[in-house]
């Protein structure tokens, strides 16, 4: 079984209060600690790349991602999906290449720009020539801006998730949104759905959302976020 096989799987099946938990690594070192904790596969957090970079999310060149990426792989042996934000304007097949040059098994791709909702046709068109390019080597993880940068209408995620599986997304992820709406999201969108862990120990924890429709879980750059602030509060304690 191939690794982007292997990722396909573990996909498939899923429990409910049993999804694929995904941490996000934002660097080699950070992977590796990941994997060593037991974790399958993992999911890069464009954000939390880019904070390693010293650059602001959505500011990093599309040559310094692919070569994050890159090391990220490199440093494990688990499949690695990446955050690609919405493309950095790359034709789909340059697109597809740089992912599969990167060593990715899989690819998060956003339906905004800009903070600004795409035509979803118009993503859905692209989407399907990412997918045709990429046939079977890619997981492609389809994000929906809805709640985030739309109206927070679950029926027009819903919408949006119906045309980009359509154009061959194998996951539909409606980030940002509330956990009280997962159970209807999870009943109107056919196949996994990826859903956001926040670290603020007040939010549902990934079984939690799992049992609430959840299929896979990803932390965006949480994770990232709060190993910045333990330094941090270490870098306090040291200096006295």
């Amino acid at each position: 079984m191939s690794e982007v096989e292997l990722f396909r799987s573990l996909h498939r099946r899923r429990l409910p209060g049993d999804p694929l938990v995904l941490p996000g690594p934002w660097d080699a070192v950070s992977a590796r600690v990941f994997v060593e904790a037991g974790f399958t596969a993992l999911a890069t957090p464009s954000a939390g790349v880019a904070a390693s970079l010293g650059c602001e999310d959505g500011a990093v060149p599309a040559d310094e991602m692919f070569a994050a990426v890159a090391r990220i792989v490199r440093a494990v042996d688990v499949p690695v999906s990446a955050d690609v934000e919405s493309g950095y304007g790359l034709a789909p097949k340059e697109l597809v290449e740089r992912l599969l040059e990167a060593g990715a098994v899989g690819c998060n791709l956003e339906d905004s720009e800009g903070g600004v909702l795409k035509d979803p046709r118009q993503h859905a068109d692209w989407l399907a020539e990412v997918r045709a390019v990429a046939a079977e080597r890619l997981f492609v993880n389809a994000r929906v801006d809805t709640f985030l940068h739309g109206d927070g209408n679950p029926e027009r995620a819903i919408e949006r998730a119906a045309l980009y599986v359509a154009a061959g997304a194998d996951c539909v992820y409606p980030i940002m949104a509330p956990a009280e709406v997962l159970p209807f999201l999870r009943s109107g969108i056919q196949g996994p759905v990826n859903a956001l862990a926040r670290l603020d120990g007040e939010s549902p924890s990934p079984t939690e959302l799992g049992e609430l429709g959840a299929t896979r879980i990803t932390f965006g750059p949480g994770l990232q976020r709060w190993a910045a602030l333990a330094l941090k509060e270490r870098a306090v304690e040291l200096k006295g």
